[in-house]
């Protein structure tokens, strides 16, 4: 599917298409939190327009190894204002939540997209989002953001990857969720090791399941400094070749902190795609 129904908009994923992260957290992994001050979002967010970005994803809840839980008043809050703050910039806004009250509240004040960790499996999650018209991603973890890097074991991380979205597929089917609607998301570092992250990397197509269009999230994560052992500052070069070869593979949106570098290098992808 080469066509994605997300609230006001309807994207084009005929080309791939980059999603800027807009952390408003007080303690992001990436050391780029906003501790949920909207005059900041609203300036990184139009900072990442200008570089290239197509998407904004807001997250006001760090999902990042043995972080702490936010309150849901407090991320709700959070992504309300920003998401009203934001809506002018007229760009498709996806929240980053797996709560199914945080979902309603971003839904009521204009968001166009959720992008669930827990792939839409808490109780009431498929029920805040299915009479909408929203986006929805769907990512897979393997446990919970505390406790999910302690021990992670698959038999085949791949195989049951798939198996975990299909079955997510179809419960947002029986739902009568519109496949128009879904992108898929293997969920890079999220209860894998670095040998699961590289062969979910190295397997990407496989994730487009039933043709669905799939979303590679991987920017600045541990699985690229443990081959280069560059600080989480310093992977920007890793993070990009990261987008490259997920695109090369079938990435249709990339999920990224750094716009500017991931948009050229993209474009040189492009020109090479298309030379004769």
């Amino acid at each position: 599917m080469s066509r994605l129904a997300c609230g006001r908009f309807e994207l084009d994923l005929s080309i791939p298409r980059i999603m800027a992260i807009i952390n408003l957290t007080d303690d992001s992994f990436s050391g780029d939190g906003l501790k949920g001050n909207t005059a900041a979002a609203l300036q990184r967010a139009e900072q990442a327009l200008e570089e290239g970005a197509e998407i904004l994803d807001l997250g006001a809840e760090s999902t990042r190894p043995g972080c702490d839980a936010v309150t849901e008043a407090q991320e709700t809050e959070r992504i309300v204002t920003t998401v009203e703050a934001l809506r002018r910039l007229d760009v498709p806004l996806s929240v980053d939540t797996c709560k199914p009250a945080v979902m309603r509240a971003a839904l009521a004040a204009g968001a166009d997209m959720i992008n669930d960790i827990n792939g839409f499996g808490a109780a009431g999650a498929v029920d805040a989002i299915a009479d909408s018209a929203c986006g929805l991603c769907v990512m897979h973890m393997q446990g919970e953001p505390r406790t999910m890097q302690h021990a992670p074991h698959y038999a085949d991380v791949v195989d049951e990857v798939v198996d975990y979205l299909a079955g997510r597929l179809r419960a947002l089917a029986a739902a009568g969720v519109a496949r128009e609607r879904v992108v898929l998301d293997p969920g890079f570092g999220f209860g894998k090791n670095v040998a699961h992250n590289y062969s979910i990397l190295k397997h990407f197509a496989r994730f487009a399941v039933d043709g669905l269009p799939v979303l590679a999230g991987l920017s600045r994560k541990s699985m690229l400094g443990a081959v280069t052992g560059a600080a989480v500052d310093k992977r920007l070069a890793a993070s990009v070749a990261g987008a490259v070869l997920a695109v090369e593979h079938g990435a249709r949106i990339v999920r990224v902190h750094d716009v500017a570098a991931t948009r050229d290098a993209l474009r040189v992808w492009q020109a090479c795609e298309a030379a004769a």
